[in-house]
């Protein structure tokens, strides 16, 4: 009896008496408060998930991902038009990470200012055998990871090759951290400027780096072909019957292709640039008019970069045909060298750098071997002989012969 009082007791809602119900604390309120109170706890929630998301998207758009970025904050304002003006972006470095790059101020961004030595001091802190890069899932495969550090250098001269192709370089530098600070390396950089100047870069001043050197001290550039169109109207020969005299209009272009061992090959004809470009891949062509020599570049006092070349045909040695001279006597043709001598400006044009040729000198040199003498005829730099301008071939930098 006295345990089912107890149990009685117990339950919600009755009195220590038994008999009367207790009243319900939430009826005491009312209806019309519980509503209220159900509603301010839903914009509370709302107000949070809609701060969440705008900071995702902050986080998204440090990250450089603008199309994510974009949809979360079109999720956060649908929540809470005016969320931007709610948050104040005080979140600590050790939660969860959402929103974090808000709070980075302006020494953050001095420290990133120096990328390669960011990258270096991130590898070295990362674990005690550094690695250049690691693999992003796992591969049953050897990854290029766990190849040592020469033979990835290797790799990178050969990425560049002989023919100082610097723009896949660059590209490849785009990988990862590590490959970013193999390409930095001052070593490949140095071999280029000699390779490009010479004996006159063995002192970096003024430049603070040897890449910085390449991309700002004036050269030609060995990726493709300067190029050049001359139009003109020539006269005709007078008809037969004297009524009128043809005109006619010529057109051909000019093509100078350099190359890192200081040759250069020259071409003038009528042909389009279609079918001739292909042709000037390699100094080993088999086009009968082409012209080759070497140049130098010359920096003056007014601080002007000029390019001079020396070019001549090719030599093509014509056997004798004794059989047809046999029975006569032959006079000997006076044997002769014609050479070719070319002064350049090298100018900037436009957005690209070291893509123009202005002419400043042309003359022809025919040296008689019989007696040494040399004749000299040079020729006016008038309209004839426009500027040359550059155009990269994607098909000259696609083949490595040899690294650099």
């Amino acid at each position: 009896m006295f345990r089912a009082q107890w149990m009685f007791e117990l339950a919600p809602g009755m009195s220590s008496s038994g008999l009367e119900p207790l009243p319900c604390r939430a009826s005491s309120r009312g209806p019309g408060v519980k509503s209220v109170d159900a509603r301010g706890k839903h914009e509370i929630a709302k107000e949070e998930k809609a701060k969440e998301l705008f900071l995702k998207a902050v986080e998204e758009e440090q990250n450089g991902a603008l199309y994510e970025a974009i949809k979360f904050y079109r999720l956060a304002m649908q929540l809470v038009p005016d969320i931007e003006f709610k948050i104040t972006y005080t979140r600590s470095p050790d939660g969860d990470g959402v929103g974090k790059r808000c709070v980075e101020d302006n020494k953050e961004d001095d420290k990133m200012a120096d990328l390669l030595s960011d990258f270096q001091q991130q590898l070295t802190l990362q674990e005690s055998s550094v690695k250049l890069c690691q693999p992003e899932v796992d591969v049953s495969q050897t990854h290029i990871s766990v190849l040592p550090m020469e033979v990835l250098m290797y790799i990178f001269r050969w990425v560049v090759s002989s023919d100082l192709d610097l723009r896949s370089l660059e590209q490849l530098s785009l990988v990862c951290r590590g490959f970013y600070i193999c390409a930095r390396d001052p070593e490949i950089w140095h071999q280029v400027c000699l390779k490009i100047w010479g004996r006159s870069c063995n002192k970096l001043v003024p430049y603070t780096s040897w890449r910085e050197m390449f991309l700002e001290r004036p050269r030609v550039r060995f990726d493709g072909v300067y190029i050049s169109k001359t139009k003109y109207i020539r006269q005709g020969e007078q008809s037969l019957d004297g009524f009128y005299r043809a005109w006619h209009q010529v057109e051909y272009y000019r093509y100078l292709r350099f190359f890192p061992d200081g040759q250069v090959m020259m071409l003038t004809t009528p042909e389009d640039p279609q079918s001739i470009v292909p042709r000037l891949r390699t100094k080993n062509t088999r086009t009968d008019a082409i012209l080759l020599g070497h140049y130098r570049l010359s920096q003056e006092t007014d601080n002007q970069t000029k390019v001079f070349a020396v070019i001549m045909k090719k030599k093509e040695e014509k056997p004798i045909d004794y059989h047809k001279y046999r029975y006569f006597r032959r006079v000997p043709a006076q044997e002769t060298d014609h050479s070719f001598h070319v002064g350049l400006q090298l100018c900037s044009s436009g957005r690209q750098r070291f893509n123009k040729l202005v002419w400043i000198h042309h003359s022809c040199h025919i040296t008689y071997k019989s007696t040494g003498e040399t004749a000299v005829t040079t020729f006016d730099i008038d309209k004839m002989y426009t500027p040359l301008f550059f155009a990269r071939v994607k098909s000259f930098t696609a083949f490595s012969e040899k690294p650099l």
